[in-house]
């Protein structure tokens, strides 16, 4: 299974009939799936649905949703105000005959403020469903797409991550290989310390010799912390395969916690220089394997 950055972004526009609008959504790092939503007024009874689909696409991450809507153009009709007509009628009746004047003619009393109504037709709860579906599927492909854009990120992080997983693995095999770790070479560094910290005609036993490096031997042994590093190592590629196709990014951090475990104990083990820089160069290489961490799903 692919792995799956947090960092992405979408944007799609829709329409119906006279209604359009945009969405636009986008996602950084978060330590889980924190969504954030803005839409215009009246647009409330969209949040549960739209939080829904983003929690079956997105695991992990901070997601900004935000809608916009274009100017609406619905069909607008003229009617007559009856009432008022008919008042303004009668008024304007009382005063023709009243002062001998001529009666009112009718494009004179339409052209009077409030007689000819001007109404936009209203949706029907039909249409409102009908729009507020054609909505959520331009949601729907906004967040495929947020979907693909973190995907095409994840691969650039999959592979920064495999190459992070070789270097610890050659670095764990060198420290294996580190002679400086060998029994040997334990009781050869102990007997010229020694050598050089007593007189010259001061002699030390083999058996007791053997002894003291058997302690120092077994205080330097780094067997299980190379086999701890070994099977990480192997985690972590496992983490990446992702069998189960589930979100890695917090397993793969907990690992990262492990091996530098490990890195710290070899680095305070070694006596030798050469172990001491690999321990060294191995906790440089687990923090840029944590950082990228934070990057994935």
């Amino acid at each position: 299974m692919p792995v799956y950055s947090m960092t992405g972004f979408a944007r799609e526009q829709g329409h119906l009939d006279d209604a359009s609008w945009v969405w636009e959504v986008k996602s950084v790092n978060g330590k889980s799936l924190d969504v954030r939503l803005r839409t215009p007024s009246g647009m409330d009874a969209l949040e549960s649905k739209v939080r829904a689909l983003c929690a079956d696409r997105v695991s992990r991450g901070n997601v900004s949703i935000g809608l916009q809507m274009g100017p609406e153009t619905r069909p607008v009709t003229m009617q007559v105000n009856q009432d008022v007509l008919h008042q303004l009628k009668e008024i304007v009746s009382e005063i023709a005959l009243e002062f001998g004047a001529q009666p009112p003619r009718v494009d004179g009393l339409l052209s009077v403020r409030g007689v000819i109504e001007y109404v936009e037709q209203s949706e029907t709860e039909d249409e409102l469903a009908a729009r507020e579906q054609a909505m959520l599927d331009s949601l729907i492909s906004a967040l495929d797409s947020l979907k693909q854009s973190r995907l095409t990120e994840g691969a650039k992080l999959d592979t920064v991550m495999r190459q992070l997983v070789e270097e610890l693995e050659g670095l764990t095999e060198a420290a294996g290989r580190c002679e400086s770790t060998q029994p040997d070479a334990i009781r050869k560094r102990l007997s010229e310390q020694i050598s050089r910290l007593t007189e010259s005609d001061t002699v030390i036993s083999d058996e007791r010799l053997a002894q003291e490096a058997a302690v120092l031997a077994t205080k330097a042994d780094i067997t299980e912390e190379i086999d701890r590093l070994n099977a990480h190592v192997g985690a972590a590629r496992d983490l990446l395969n992702n069998a189960d196709g589930g979100p890695i990014g917090r397993k793969l951090d907990f690992l990262a916690q492990e091996f530098n475990r490990e890195a710290n104990t070899l680095c305070s083990k070694s006596n030798d220089i050469a172990l001491t820089q690999i321990g060294l160069d191995m906790k440089a290489a687990i923090d840029r394997f944590r950082e990228q961490c934070q990057n994935i799903e």
